[in-house]
């Protein structure tokens, strides 16, 4: 069979299952998704083992340290991922709840209620978790999965969706709620992006280039953020206790993520004594440090900064560090170069963190925190399905809510028009 053909009777098969999926009640999805978890936990050596066969291919193919971080699956990797879908599972159930509701002067009720979104189609890059965290969330929003992950974690993804299809199937349900696109033809990327009708959604999640291409190509709406560039910025009365860990966890913790700090804004009051102390310990981390002129008379050994360093996303233990003369001149700055994924500020002082707050326009803004924290996962949603800086239907990091639309239900008693 054509990979044109398969992907024709999985769109058929997925739309059909899409009807079906609405009708599930939340104490079926409960169930399901702790057997999915309960799988996954005893499964978790041929999880690993099948990763391996992915990074051995991986390792001949040139990809980056950061992309192979992302796909590596270990047995701690794998508990987090079945922790994970036992809390999607532990979470409210949406569809079907009452958002508002009225009568109008006339009789009529009118009642607001969440439903899914239908069909949502996932494409990524290297990443099993992302399979694992879409299949949940769509499971429990009542919505069916397209799946299309990177050729570089083929067999990761398949054994992944082989849990959910097993657990599905046991539970008398159709295996086509949860789909796995097995062709690496990237023309077949190009076909599902033009399947309007049948597709409901498209959350694209990978780099910039990936993303670009599927927004550029999709006649269907796109989730989407293109790029993170996140910043942390040191305030004059920050403590300095707080702000070295923050920025060594926002830098070091997992570079390779988009939430992950690229860029670091130092008030110039504060600069002499905290770039030292920070420089040091990034250093011994293995980050480089590329500064203006401030930043390196306080880190001499840090590299000249270019332009193009401020606003680039390193995705690696690289960062761009620059030190402004107060608080409007870093929020000038994050404006210029960010990309209004997730920024934040270390403070004491309650005026600037109010500022900050209040004029930063970017889906997460963190006071005293780690732009680590900005995840689906670390907000209570259970799981990420994705990361939108766009304003429409969803921003932030997506959960259930994200996944959901909603109807209206108007009862009447024989009431017409005039």
């Amino acid at each position: 069979m054509s990979w044109k053909k398969e992907l024709d009777r999985m769109l058929g098969n997925a739309r059909a299952a899409s009807f079906c999926a609405a009708q599930c009640s939340p104490a079926l999805k409960k169930k399901i998704l702790l057997d999915v978890a309960a799988r996954m936990k005893k499964k978790t050596a041929r999880l690993v083992s099948e990763n391996k066969k992915d990074l051995a291919a991986a390792k001949t193919t040139g990809l980056s340290a950061a992309m192979i971080d992302r796909l590596t699956l270990t047995p701690e990797r794998v508990k987090k991922m079945a922790e994970g879908v036992r809390a999607v599972a532990g979470l409210q159930d949406p569809i079907g709840s009452v958002q508002s509701q009225w009568k109008r002067p006339n009789g009529l009720k009118i009642q607001k209620v969440t439903v899914p979104l239908g069909v949502i189609l996932m494409i990524y890059e290297s990443r099993p978790n992302v399979t694992v965290e879409c299949a949940a969330l769509c499971l429990k929003s009542s919505n069916v999965a397209i799946l299309r992950g990177g050729r570089e974690a083929m067999a990761s993804n398949r054994a992944l969706v082989a849990i959910f299809k097993e657990s599905l199937k046991y539970h008398k349900l159709p295996s086509c709620f949860v789909n796995l696109v097995t062709t690496t033809d990237y023309k077949a990327v190009d076909f599902l992006l033009s399947q309007e009708g049948r597709i409901d959604l498209v959350i694209p999640r990978g780099g910039e280039k990936l993303i670009r291409r599927v927004v550029a190509k999709s006649r269907i709406p796109v989730v989407k953020h293109y790029q993170g560039i996140c910043h942390v910025y040191v305030d004059r009365k920050a403590d300095i206790r707080k702000a070295v860990p923050i920025v060594l966890n926002a830098k070091l913790q997992r570079p390779g993520v988009c939430n992950a700090m690229e860029t670091l804004l130092v008030h110039r009051e504060i600069a002499g004594a905290f770039l030292p102390l920070a420089g040091v310990l990034l250093k011994k981390g293995g980050c480089e440090i590329r500064g203006d002129a401030l930043t390196r008379r306080y880190i001499p050994w840090a590299k000249r900064a270019k332009a193009d360093d401020y606003g680039c996303e390193f995705l690696e233990k690289i960062l761009a560090v620059k030190v402004v003369k107060d608080l409007d001149e870093a929020i000038e700055h994050i404006e210029t170069y960010g990309s209004r994924h997730t920024d934040a500020i270390v403070t004491e002082d309650p005026q600037a963190a109010s500022a900050f707050k209040a004029k930063v326009d970017s889906s997460s803004v963190m006071i005293n925190a780690s732009t680590r924290f900005s995840d689906g996962f670390e907000y209570g949603f259970g799981a990420e399905i994705g990361i939108s800086t766009d304003k429409i239907h969803a921003r932030g990091p997506m959960g259930l809510e994200g996944l959901t639309s909603y109807k209206y239900i108007v009862e009447g008693n024989g009431h017409i028009r005039t």
